[in-house]
C-alpha cells in the first residue's frame, strides 16, 4: 500500500491550496481516509475525515468552514481543499488510510490509521 500526497507549497495568508493523495495497492473505495498536519515541535493534529463512499465527513474545529475533504474513488484519490489559509496553518500535511470505519471519537487519533503518506509541506506567509 502506498499513499502519495502532493499539492503543498508556499501561499500568502488568505490564499488557497488543494492537496491530493493518491492511493495504490489496495481497493481504495472500501477505506476511510483522513488528513492530519504536524508543525515543528507539535503533535500530529487531526484535520478531516471522510467515509469510504464519501457520504460522511468530519472536521476539526480549527479548520471547519475553511477546509473541505472529498474523494474520487475512480481516481483512488482524496483531496483537501484549503481556503482562507492562515500563517498558523503552516505544517507538513499527511493523508492517512484506515481499514475499518471509525467513530467520531476515534477519527482524531493518529494511532487509529493504518497507512500514511509521506507528507507535503504547506507554508503560509503573513
Amino acid at each position: 500500500v502506498q499513499l502519495q500526497a502532493s499539492g503543498g507549497g508556499l501561499v500568502q495568508a488568505g490564499g488557497s491550496l488543494r492537496l491530493s493523495c493518491v492511493a495504490s495497492g489496495l481497493t481504495f473505495s472500501t477505506y476511510g481516509m483522513g488528513w492530519f498536519r504536524q508543525a515543528p515541535g507539535q503533535e500530529r493534529e487531526f484535520l478531516a475525515y471522510i467515509t469510504y463512499r464519501g457520504r460522511g465527513t468530519d472536521y476539526a474545529d480549527s479548520v471547519k468552514g475553511r477546509f473541505t475533504i472529498s474523494r474520487d474513488n475512480a481516481k483512488n484519490t482524496v483531496y483537501l481543499q484549503m481556503n482562507r489559509l492562515k500563517p498558523e496553518d503552516t505544517a507538513v500535511y499527511y493523508c492517512a488510510l484506515v481499514q475499518r470505519g471509525l467513530s467520531a471519537g476515534e477519527r482524531w487519533a493518529p494511532t487509529e490509521y493504518d497507512y500514511w503518506g509521506q507528507g507535503t509541506q504547506v507554508t503560509v506567509s503573513s
